[in-house]
């Protein structure tokens, strides 16, 4: 089906920000929408800061969320993309986001016990 061909493997140990909560907040305030998007970017590009870039595009890229609970939908939870790409792109590790470099994408989900972290693993395939 495909097939992870880079070495490199990008590790976020956070949880993200669901659509529907920032949906909700951008209705709410005018503000908190770009105020939530600008914190999760930040927070992408800091614990992305100094890592190996991708060298060859255009790439597919594999998002694996570890999950700790089944109550947000994948698609719900898979929106945080938009920060990742933008917080990847900050901190060096993309040249942009655009369709000349990242070309596709592979969402899977992994349910892990409640008591572990969440986080998100991205891989080149």
């Amino acid at each position: 089906m495909y097939e992870v061909c880079a070495k490199v493997k990008y590790v976020i140990d956070k949880s993200f920000v669901g659509l529907n909560e920032y949906i909700n907040a951008e209705r709410s305030d005018r503000y908190a929408g770009a105020s939530i998007k600008r914190a999760e970017t930040n927070a992408v590009a800091l614990m992305l800061k100094g890592k190996e870039p991708i060298k060859e595009y255009p790439v597919k890229l594999k998002f694996t969320w570890y999950v700790a609970n089944k109550r947000m939908d994948g698609d719900n939870r898979s929106f945080a993309k938009k920060f990742i790409l933008d917080g990847m792109a900050k901190a060096g590790v993309i040249k942009n986001d655009n369709l000349n470099h990242i070309i596709g994408f592979v969402d899977e989900f992994v349910f892990v016990d409640s008591k572990a972290k969440e986080k998100v693993e991205i891989e080149v395939i």
